[in-house]
């Protein structure tokens, strides 16, 4: 039995790559009012989830020990309030041997985990416990590539 390794990708063409995830952090129905109010204790926590997810985007590699270093060619993140929490949305781009899905889950879950420390203090109950903060379905909602040439 071998141990961990970098799969070798460089025999493989190098083709365009995009992949989409999303993720949600459910939070208390008085959270949610709070930053529709624009009423939480740290500040606006979208924009700065959005500037921690894109840079989690960039780090993927650094986080992950067997993901390959990618040249990114883009990456977006997007957030929006809803009824259960806030939605993240992170799309990477790049032209490469392999896929960027990793980059893209890494930067969703990030973005996420900034609204998280961002508003914990409303989300605690009085034993300091999270009985209604959760991280869900954080998966890859779509993966495209084009033909090797």
């Amino acid at each position: 039995m071998s141990g961990a390794h970098i799969v070798d990708v460089g025999a493989k063409p190098a083709v365009r790559r995009e992949a989409e995830a999303r993720g949600v952090l459910a939070l208390s129905p008085g959270t949610v009012r709070a930053l529709r109010d624009g009423k939480t204790p740290k500040g606006d926590p979208l924009p700065v989830a959005q500037a921690a997810g894109l840079l989690a985007v960039k780090r993927t590699p650094d986080l992950l020990p067997l993901c390959h270093p990618i040249p990114l060619t883009g990456a977006e993140v997007h957030l929006q309030v809803r009824d259960e929490g806030v939605e993240a949305r992170c799309i990477a781009r790049a032209t490469h041997t392999t896929g960027v899905e990793m980059d893209a889950l890494t930067g969703c879950a990030v973005a996420l985990l900034t609204v998280w420390d961002m508003v914990k203090a409303l989300e605690k109950d009085a034993a300091g416990q999270y009985p209604h903060t959760a991280l869900r379905e954080l998966r890859v909602v779509r993966k495209e590539k084009e033909a090797a040439p």
